[in-house]
């Protein structure tokens, strides 16, 4: 355990760094995105998708993991969707919020997808993998609202990604988000918690951290 925790450190690095096609060897030709989403409920086919948060994971020359630059989109829930008191309670999100600035979710996702399959192009990837915290729940949610907006490039593997909790739960015994993060020395405010953006940020520094540090163990 210690030796996954004794590092602490920043993974972002200069674009300038990035090895451009190592990623797509690193990982069997999937470039992983982090996605974090926040949605009305937890059932992917009739609950509204809120907010969709999305960090590309790159490589650099000395062959560790890296996360990109951020995209963000608050999402109008599609028509006649279901969203739970409870699930606005918990995310703290306003659907009444002026500044809220959301785009109706077929924008949402093609403002995402777009820079990601270009990404996926230009690192020599076949496609795109999901990277999240119980990561099925959030790649449900892509499927479901890709099908909805009958989007047909889709960059995303449609059922293997990969997952955070499974993966701190084997690196630090922690499958929380928050508790794993403390193990790894990765500042994490649960007070901006439950934001798309900030958990993407906060799952992308611990797949980073988690992947690097089996790679200087090898």
């Amino acid at each position: 355990m210690d030796s996954f925790i004794e590092l602490e450190r920043e993974f972002s690095k200069p674009l300038g760094d990035i090895a451009e096609g190592a990623i797509a060897e690193r990982f069997r030709g999937f470039l992983p995105v982090v996605i974090d989403v926040e949605t009305g409920g937890f059932n992917s086919a009739t609950d509204a998708l809120l907010e969709i948060a999305a960090i590309p994971i790159l490589m650099t020359t000395d062959g560790e993991v890296v996360t990109s630059d951020l995209l963000e989109c608050n999402v109008i829930p599609f028509e006649g969707a279901n969203i739970e008191d409870s699930a606005l309670q918990f995310t703290g999100i306003d659907l009444q919020d002026p500044d809220r600035d959301a785009r109706p979710e077929g924008e949402a996702l093609r403002n995402i997808f777009q820079p990601i399959r270009r990404l996926v192009k230009a690192h020599n990837c076949k496609r795109a993998i999901l990277v999240a915290h119980n990561a099925h729940f959030d790649l449900g949610f892509v499927n479901a609202a890709s099908e909805r907006c009958d989007i047909k490039r889709n960059p995303f593997h449609p059922f293997s990604c990969f997952d955070t909790a499974t993966l701190a739960g084997l690196a630090y015994g922690q499958t929380v988000l928050a508790r794993a993060c403390e193990e790894a020395n990765i500042e994490f405010d649960s007070k901006e918690a439950h934001s798309a953006a900030y958990d993407a940020k906060k799952t992308a520094k611990l797949f980073c951290k988690i992947v690097n540090k089996w790679h200087r163990m090898q």
